[in-house]
């Protein structure tokens, strides 16, 4: 597994680029008409080869358009916070008005049986004498073939 191997490795081989003299004076440039850019440009250099590329246009940089005093994240964030405060100040309202009703409800329905207790207590344990009734007294009665005589 670890045995010493006996191929040698391949010698380096080291590529030099060739320097590039600067020109004693620039190289001629041809006129273009405005509007008309080849993809291509050819440049002859003054030891008679010729560099071939793309036209490369300067950057120009954006414009940068001016900031806001605020951010419209912050202004989304904020009325956020508003929107969901009054909708928990409603909430709140609402639960409140909920519980309200639901005592008054309650106060109703023993209000009601209190009051229908008390007549149907006064209906059967009422002492107002003997209105409308007949009173029979049985002092002596006879029975004879189950008819009653008095």
């Amino acid at each position: 597994m670890n045995e010493p191997t006996t191929h040698r490795p391949a010698p380096l081989v080291v590529h030099r680029p060739t320097p590039i003299t600067p020109a004693a004076h620039p190289a001629p440039v041809v006129p273009v008409q405005p509007g008309h850019v080849s993809t291509v440009a050819s440049v002859v250099l003054p030891d008679g080869r010729v560099v071939t590329g793309y036209a490369v246009s300067p950057v120009q940089p954006e414009p940068v358009a001016a900031k806001p005093a605020v951010s419209p994240t912050a202004v989304n964030v904020a009325l956020g916070g508003v929107g969901f405060l009054a909708v928990c100040g409603g909430l709140l309202l609402l639960t409140s008005f909920i519980a309200a009703l639901t005592a008054f409800i309650g106060q109703l329905i023993i209000l009601a049986a209190v009051v229908l207790g008390g007549w149907i207590a006064v209906q059967v344990l009422g002492t107002s004498g003997h209105r409308g009734r007949t009173t029979v007294n049985i002092r002596k009665a006879v029975i004879k073939r189950n008819h009653f005589h008095s």
